[in-house]
């Protein structure tokens, strides 16, 4: 992939060389879409070239993977050796806030990255990366067939018809509450034909998953029948990125499982299931929505586990 070194900051650096810049103190945010992806693609490049060197780095960049924080260069940095054809790009050049998701190897073996980028001044101060590895038994990550992300994401919604920056949020985060506690009660709206990927595995409206009923359902079916009560809490909400171009929020949660409830009976009073937490779990998650019509038509998550109860460092 070509790395490209975002030229609407030629200025900025000439000026910041010159001291121009010296007696503002406000960060400059001025990065459009094409500029953003720019980004995600030389932050990539440097990746895979493990070239730390290759990146415009803020002096104080905070980077993190699966919530711990640690310095530019370390974790996936020392073992990645490639990536497949998975590309994902959504962007929010108000914030300065670009997301990209991968499918990357570790020495050969894959993984689906999520990591979210944010520019200020024409340099990265902001990195954020969850990674879903394959661990044991674990259906994720789903990476077979992984080939190609979804038309949609890219796909601009009609201006008539965008919705704006703080009713995607309240969307977004009302599914975070129908999550939370699943008792059946929908706190947010779902298209008929919404669709989820979870770590590459598509589990709504997928009959072909073993012991998984709940898979077969769609969204809004899923939630009401309340199979996900075992999910305690979602706590420390982010919405960084919101695409209003082409309808997408991206959200940053961690999410608790306490382990009290493994028998589940389903809101229709006859089927039963079981969590697999049967142990005190969390996971850390960057999640994607794509909001159409005032609903959810789209979901695109990206996770992995972590101590439980461990704080966010963001």
């Amino acid at each position: 992939m070509k790395s490209i070194f975002p030229a609407c900051f030629a200025l900025a650096f000439s000026l910041a060389a010159t001291g121009a810049n010296a007696q503002s103190s406000s960060p400059v945010i001025d990065c459009d879409r094409a500029c953003l992806y720019g980004f995600a693609d030389t932050y990539l490049d440097a990746l895979l070239k493990g070239d730390v060197s290759a990146l415009p780095l803020s002096a104080n960049v905070k980077f993190t993977e699966n919530g711990v924080q640690m310095k530019v260069g370390d974790g996936l940095w020392n073992t990645i050796d490639g990536r497949r054809n998975y590309n994902l790009r959504v962007a929010d050049p108000s914030q300065g806030q670009v997301a990209l998701v991968e499918v990357v190897n570790e020495h050969g073996t894959p993984a689906i990255m999520a990591a979210r980028l944010k520019i200020v001044d024409g340099r990265i101060s902001e990195i954020e990366t969850v990674l879903s590895r394959k661990i044991d038994t674990s259906p994720f990550p789903a990476t077979d067939g992984l080939e190609k992300s979804h038309e949609l994401w890219a796909t601009p919604m009609p201006a008539e018809q965008r919705v704006q920056r703080e009713r995607m949020i309240t969307i977004a985060d009302g599914y975070f509450d129908t999550l939370q506690q699943n008792d059946g009660t929908l706190f947010t709206n779902f298209t008929d034909d919404c669709d989820r990927i979870e770590n590459g595995l598509r589990t709504t409206n997928n009959d072909t998953i073993p012991n998984y009923d709940i898979a077969k359902m769609g969204c809004a079916e899923q939630f009401r029948l309340g199979q996900y009560i075992y999910d305690d809490r979602l706590r420390d909400r982010r919405f960084p990125l919101v695409d209003e171009e082409n309808g997408v929020v991206l959200s940053a949660a961690l999410m608790d499982h306490s382990g009290k409830i493994v028998d589940i009976t389903w809101t229709d009073g006859k089927t039963k299931a079981k969590s697999v937490f049967f142990y005190p779990h969390s996971f850390i998650l960057i999640e994607l929505f794509k909001i159409e019509g005032n609903a959810i038509k789209r979901v695109e998550a990206v996770f992995a586990s972590m101590p439980y109860n461990m704080p966010s460092v963001w």
